[in-house]
C-alpha cells in the first residue's frame, strides 16, 4: 500500500492480521493431535498388560511379600518418627515379621535466600537416609543403600511461623525419603517369594 509523502508507515499497518478467536490458537487445527492422544490413552493400558506389567501393590504384585513383614527400628527423634510412620503407612504395621529395617538419618539446613542486609529468608533442608533390610531368621542383608532429597521453607514470618515451616519441611522430607526407600525395597525384593 503506497504511503503519502511525509507520512511514515507504522508497524501496525504492515503486521499481518490476528487470527479469529478459536482459529489457529489450538481451536480447529488440533483435532488430529487430540485423536492421537485419545488412541494412545486407550492403547497404553493394553500395551502395559501385554508386557506383564503388574502394579506393585496389586494382589500378586511385587510389594505383597513385604506388606506387614518389616519391623522398622524404633525412632529416636521427630524425624525418625515421621520416617517410621510413613514406612508403616506404605508397608503396613508388622504382623508376620520376616525382615528388620534399620536406618540412619542425616539432615542439614542450608540458607539459600539471603537479603542485602545478610538475613536468610529461605532454607533448603537436605536429608539423607542410609538403610539396611535384613532377613530376621538368617541375618542376611537383603537390600540397603542411601536415599536423599530436599525440601524448602520460608523464614520470613514470625519466629513461631518459621518454626512451624521448618517442622513441616522436615515432615515432608521424611515422607519423601520413606517413599524412596519403599520403592527401592520393592525393586530389590521383586523376584523373591
Amino acid at each position: 500500500m503506497p504511503v503519502a509523502a511525509g507520512i511514515e508507515q507504522s508497524a501496525a499497518d504492515t503486521a499481518p492480521p490476528s487470527p479469529a478467536v478459536g482459529k489457529g490458537w489450538g481451536g480447529e487445527g488440533q483435532t488430529r493431535g487430540v485423536a492421537l492422544t485419545r488412541r494412545l490413552m486407550i492403547l497404553a493400558p493394553l500395551a502395559l498388560a501385554a508386557c506383564g506389567f503388574t502394579p506393585a501393590f496389586a494382589p500378586g504384585g511385587a510389594a505383597t511379600g513385604l506388606l506387614g513383614t518389616i519391623w522398622v527400628q524404633d525412632p529416636t527423634d521427630r524425624n525418625g518418627f515421621d520416617l517410621v510412620e510413613r514406612l508403616e503407612e506404605r508397608l503396613g504395621r508388622p504382623e508376620d515379621i520376616r525382615y528388620d529395617l534399620t536406618f540412619t538419618i542425616t539432615t542439614e539446613a542450608l540458607g539459600v535466600g539471603i537479603t542485602t542486609d545478610n538475613r536468610i529468608t529461605r532454607f533448603n533442608l537436605k536429608g539423607v537416609v542410609d538403610y539396611t533390610l535384613t532377613e530376621r531368621a538368617s541375618g542376611v542383608r537383603v537390600a540397603g543403600g542411601r536415599v536423599q532429597s530436599f525440601t524448602s521453607y520460608s523464614a520470613t514470618g514470625s519466629t513461631v511461623a518459621g518454626l512451624a515451616a521448618e517442622e513441616d519441611a522436615a515432615t515432608r522430607l521424611m515422607r519423601l525419603l520413606a517413599d524412596q526407600i519403599v520403592a527401592r525395597l520393592i525393586a530389590a525384593t521383586a523376584g523373591q517369594p
